[in-house]
């Protein structure tokens, strides 16, 4: 995991190495990034990017590569409670996302959406300049990341680096976002990359709404969505709540040996 400022040292949940960061914190840290201005992306990881990461040898060198991975999820924090160094609060990608709109307004950093169903990621950028007065934020609604052609691809680069964001937001299925970045966040040369975040420009639009914030805060945003969007998230939250029955028969993790890398 790459070392930036006061990045602190991993605690491992489900096999991934999340940074023990508050709220504040992230944003500090993003702030530091974007000051440093070398290219760099940061992973929002719940559930079932757990599962996925369990299940998918690659993306531990991805994870491995990200400047930091924020807990967006509190069955993750509940699981850190297990070892000797739990994670501070769960850091929430549908939040973080509008904060740092607010932040680059004010700041004049540069947004890039990019992702999402046609016409989506466009709607939530004029709602966004609406309710952040000055943001600068550009859009491309490219095909699914792993159907694009290879015209497709080189013209989603070359539009993103046209705009030369401080910040891009990629919302696409897990885990090809992720994999996508991890291939093209140097030629990008973006020092702040944040994935995964589709439902939040969904909600930026207007499409999806926000659990009430008690739900939030007693750890039951994920039963909402799922009675919002059942046909969408049962299967997947099935899939996730036998992986989460299945670590508790676990230790505690441990941090996992370093991914083999092709000579």
């Amino acid at each position: 995991m790459t070392q930036v400022g006061g990045i602190k040292e991993p605690v491992w949940v489900w096999g991934i190495p999340y940074t023990p960061l508050t709220y504040a914190e992230t944003l500090e840290t993003i702030r530091g990034l974007i000051e440093e201005g070398k290219p760099s992306y940061f992973i929002t990881a719940n559930t079932h990017y757990a599962m996925l990461t369990r299940d998918n040898p690659d993306l531990r060198e991805i994870n491995a590569r990200a400047a930091f991975i924020l807990a967006d999820g509190a069955p993750v924090v509940w699981a850190s409670r297990r070892g000797p160094s739990p994670l501070p609060e769960r850091v929430a990608g549908a939040d973080l996302v509008f904060t740092l709109c607010e932040i680059a307004a004010r700041e004049g950093f540069r947004v890039f959406l990019a992702g999402a169903a046609p016409g989506v990621a466009e709607v939530a950028a004029g709602n966004l300049r609406q309710r952040y007065p000055g943001l600068i934020v550009d859009t491309a609604c490219p095909p699914r990341f792993q159907d694009q052609s290879d015209e497709e691809y080189q013209d989603l680069k070359a539009r993103i680096v046209a705009a030369r964001p401080h910040l891009l937001f990629l919302a696409a299925t897990q885990p090809q976002g992720e994999r996508w970045l991890f291939k093209n966040v140097e030629d990008l040369g973006i020092p702040v990359i944040g994935v995964p975040v589709g439902s939040t420009v969904d909600i930026a639009a207007g499409r999806l709404g926000r659990a009430p914030l008690w739900m939030q805060k007693v750890g039951l945003e994920w039963f909402y969505r799922l009675v919002s969007e059942p046909r969408k998230l049962l299967t997947r939250y099935v899939r996730n709540g036998r992986f989460i029955a299945g670590t508790l028969l676990r230790r505690p993790d441990r941090p996992a040996p370093p991914p083999e890398r092709t000579p």
